[in-house]
């Protein structure tokens, strides 16, 4: 990208490089340093394209030179980790926030554009062309894809921490497919959240991602049965919760909510810490965590706060309470698509003995989801629903 200056064309390259691969590793072998190799041979594809294109001699020679700068540079810099590293380069901050994670996502953390549209509640072709205009952008601008010095990191954190978060929850929840759970992206972000918080010891906010993310991930295991099936967080074993996370998320929850108002996360980490140390379902605080979620809403308002601020409110109030909350974000269009709008309705349908009207909403969340287990959960549910007295 460095020596390109445009992601497609740098994207290409290394598809180029992707294809000779498979083309000559099966007859030499496969390389001792692949990932080396790779990108030896994406720059050289960079290069003779720069050398076909070139309209000036001037440009051939700097990307010469930047070549030749680049192979056998040896950065250092406080951020270790090559991805991290990569994550608060693509976070620039000459791109709309929306951009800069988009793109991060897709480019660095290898989310598909599907994916990255169930996050941010939009039309799949609505990301796709939000990534077009940022790959242009950087094109037409010129914008240098560089590692920031030390002290523009900060300001390149809330990106980088969404990225994080926005990993780990597509494997908490996938998308779509056979399984409810992916679990290489759990530990993906996990590792993330970790590493900045290594990084960036004195922000509150890494260690509210961290503190949610272990609360979470400690509750992974028991999220499907061994057949892969869902399993509610009413009907978990909290005996098999990882109770060595759970102290950990704890220990970093006291140091996000130390300032005088607490962010994003350090709020979600604390509704999942109420959960975390409830010793049954009936035994949880549903009346903090839906006070938790009032003020959620005001610091990071969204149709998906809404949503989960229904449930808690139709656990601490009862169903009609937490349905009117449910009932004004209806019409939102960022729900349009999602099955989590009906699902929660028809739950709280069913608990208000309306059950004509919650099978109706169960049968429209189903047409919705896009992972057999939750579309497995949803038959059930609605099979009990439908059944004969």
């Amino acid at each position: 990208m460095r020596l390109l200056g445009d992601i497609a064309a740098a994207e290409d390259a290394v598809q180029e490089a992707y294809v000779e691969a498979l083309r000559t590793w099966g007859g030499r072998g496969v390389p001792a340093s692949p990932g080396a190799w790779i990108t030896t041979r994406a720059r050289n594809r960079a290069l003779d394209r720069v050398r076909r294109e070139a309209s000036r001699p001037a440009r051939e020679q700097e990307a010469v030179r930047g070549s030749a700068l680049d192979a056998d540079l040896v950065e250092v810099h406080p951020v270790p980790d090559d991805q991290l590293r990569l994550m608060f380069t693509c976070c620039h901050p000459a791109l709309a926030p929306a951009a800069q994670v988009a793109l991060t996502l897709r480019l660095v953390c290898g989310l598909r554009t599907a994916e990255i549209a169930r996050a941010f509640l939009q039309p799949e072709a609505t990301v796709a062309q939000r990534l077009s205009r940022a790959k242009a952008k950087i094109r037409t601008a010129a914008i240098p894809f560089r590692v920031p010095p030390a002290h523009l990191l900060p300001e390149r954190l809330p990106p980088v921490l969404t990225c994080a978060y926005l990993v780990f929850t597509e494997g908490y929840a996938a998308t779509e497919g056979d399984a409810l759970v992916r679990d290489e992206l759990c530990v993906e972000g996990v590792r993330l959240a970790r590493l900045v918080v290594e990084l960036m010891p004195d922000e509150a906010e890494a260690h509210g991602l961290l503190a949610l993310v272990l609360a979470q991930d400690a509750r992974r295991p028991s999220r499907r049965t061994p057949t892969g099936d869902l399993v509610l967080l009413a009907d978990q074993d909290r005996g098999a919760w990882d109770q060595a996370r759970i102290d950990e998320s704890l220990e970093h929850l006291g140091r996000a909510l130390r300032p005088r108002r607490a962010g994003r996360y350090g709020l979600e980490a604390a509704m999942a810490a109420s959960h975390s140390v409830a010793p049954t379902w009936a035994a949880t605080d549903w009346e903090r965590i839906a006070a938790l979620y009032a003020r959620l809403a005001a610091v990071a308002p969204s149709p998906v706060v809404e949503l989960n601020r229904a449930v808690a409110v139709g656990f601490a109030c009862g169903p009609a309470a937490g349905l009117a909350v449910v009932d004004a974000a209806v019409d939102d269009p960022q729900l349009a698509r999602s099955h989590l709008l009906p699902a929660i309705r028809a739950d709280l349908l069913r608990r208000l003995g309306r059950t004509a009207d919650a099978a109706e909403q169960y049968r429209t969340a189903r047409s919705r989801v896009r992972t057999a287990p939750e579309r497995a959960f949803l038959d059930r549910r609605l099979a009990e629903l439908t059944a004969e007295p």
